[in-house]
């Protein structure tokens, strides 16, 4: 199943574990494939980089590198207006569309009150878990 992860999502599962753990683990399994773009990864690097500093033993640069490897990268244009409450969020919903891709799974509540737009899903970690990856 290919699927995007919003940057708290995928962050959250290499720093802290918990449901986005088990997310990357299902990635690790085969059972999902991540799609992003330059500007999604562009994000996960920044943001793993401030992370690093206040969490010294945790690597992030096997992480980038596997989805550099193994993550289907996509070019997603900016849309043509704003469509999320936190504009920053509209380049997922952007992926989305050029990717052709279903579902985007985030905690963050911008992106889910834009669940729907132009048919994509946007679940929150929990909801994501108990609809596709509880089964085997």
């Amino acid at each position: 199943m290919r699927v995007i992860l919003d940057t708290n999502v995928f962050i959250s599962g290499v720093f802290f574990g918990g449901l986005p753990a088990r997310i990357l683990g299902a990635w690790r399994d085969d059972r999902i494939q991540p799609v992003l773009s330059a500007e999604i990864l562009e994000e996960y690097q920044r943001v793993g980089q401030i992370l690093g500093g206040q969490y010294p033993g945790v690597d992030l640069e096997p992480f980038l590198t596997l989805l550099a490897v193994h993550a289907e990268i996509v070019e997603a244009p900016a849309l043509p207006q704003p469509v999320s409450a936190d504009p920053d969020d509209d380049k997922f919903l952007a992926c989305a569309v050029a990717a052709g891709v279903a579902v985007i799974v985030s905690g963050d509540k911008d992106l889910v009150d834009q669940s729907g737009w132009r048919g994509v899903r946007v679940l929150r970690p929990r909801q994501f878990v108990d609809e596709f990856l509880s089964r085997p």
